[in-house]
């Protein structure tokens, strides 16, 4: 029989055994940051890459389309999907739930908003001038009075040496052709913002075909989106046409000046349209029109041109990246207007957008 000292140290002995063996095993355990020997190291979770998609407006559309493409060189992980369908198309998708943004050159309507179940922030993001746009050999420096220019859209003036054309332009080499007229074949805020003005002007119009999106025309010709008229202008000798200035600068069209407010001729230009937009004051729902613009030196067809916006969305990457895009595209991008044909957004205006793009999440 063992006395109790010889049990006392056994006990102390085996405790130390269990105690050294535990120790062992555990350094011999692998921490979760440990990595095996010649193992690859697991690489970092994958970044999630964000698609946006959105459509309307073409008058907008080659300053969108350059401001997606120069983003995404700067944020590879959200590209942007925009097709030019026209303002009409453009807010019914977006009302619809089809895309995640919207575009449009006449807002929306209180009605629409309502259909939006007002979950719906209209961001004007540029600016720009609506011209008519003329195919006429030999005449580069047209001049339209405002009575010449709701004439031939009404279809009163149906030749191009009406006197009321050549009252203006008595140099010039006006033949005895057919007046062409082009206009919008589809919904849209170009015809909207155009017609919006020549209500203003002239009474006829406003009575009939009025203002609107789509209008019944008196005489012409349509087609579809700015790309469109300005297409069917260029291979049409005789034809005239509304369409957004950066179209006819690039496509190379003559331009009439038109007559203002202040009675004077005006030719489209930046600084002319930039003149038009420098009175307005932007209301609270952001929608502001500039339908016949004070100022001897102002161009008589100016707009903004909205984004439409979720207030909230169900998808917050799709959030966050949407807030992304249009926080670069109101500083960033408005650099690149001018280049563009576009007018740059005035400061306070810009301030004021960026504040309503913050409330997106």
């Amino acid at each position: 029989m063992h006395s109790p000292h010889f049990l006392r140290s056994f006990h102390t002995l085996l405790a130390g055994l269990v105690f050294l063996l535990v120790g062992c095993a555990k350094q011999s355990e692998p921490t979760p940051s440990a990595s095996v020997k010649g193992a690859t190291p697991e690489p970092p979770a994958a970044a999630t890459k964000v698609k946006l998609i959105g459509s309307g407006a073409s008058f907008p559309a080659p300053i969108y389309d350059r401001w997606f493409k120069e983003f995404t060189k700067k944020d590879e992980l959200i590209t942007v999907d925009y097709q030019s369908v026209g303002s009409g198309q453009g807010v019914k998708a977006f009302v619809a739930g089809h895309t995640d943004f919207g575009a449009s050159d006449a807002a929306m309507t209180d009605e629409e908003i309502k259909q939006a179940k007002d979950n719906v922030l209209l961001l004007p993001m540029t600016a720009g001038s609506i011209v008519l746009a003329y195919n006429l050999e030999g005449v580069t420096d047209l001049k339209l009075s405002r009575d010449a220019y709701t004439g031939i859209f009404l279809g009163t003036i149906k030749k191009w040496n009406d006197p009321k054309i050549k009252a203006a332009n008595p140099d010039a080499k006006l033949p005895d052709l057919p007046i062409a007229l082009v206009h919008r074949s589809d919904g849209s805020g170009t015809t909207f913002v155009f017609t919006q003005h020549l209500a203003a002007i002239n009474e006829a119009w406003k009575t009939k075909p009025g203002v609107g999106k789509s209008v019944e025309w008196p005489t012409g010709i349509g087609a579809k989106g700015n790309e469109g008229v300005s297409a069917q202008i260029k291979q049409t000798p005789g034809a005239i046409g509304y369409i957004e200035f950066a179209y006819a600068v690039l496509s190379k069209q003559p331009m009439a000046a038109l007559e203002n407010k202040a009675t004077k001729y005006v030719a489209p230009s930046l600084e002319s349209a930039t003149a038009s937009l420098g009175a307005v004051e932007l209301p609270a729902d952001m929608r502001a029109w500039v339908t016949d613009p004070e100022g001897e030196g102002s161009y008589p067809i100016v707009t903004y041109t909205w984004i439409l916006a979720k207030k909230k969305y169900d998808d917050p990457a799709k959030a966050a990246a949407l807030k992304k895009v249009l926080a670069w595209s109101l500083t960033e991008g408005q650099k690149l207007s001018p280049s563009l044909h576009y007018i740059p957004l005035p400061d306070k205006v810009a301030t004021k957008v960026q504040e309503a793009v913050a409330q997106i999440n």
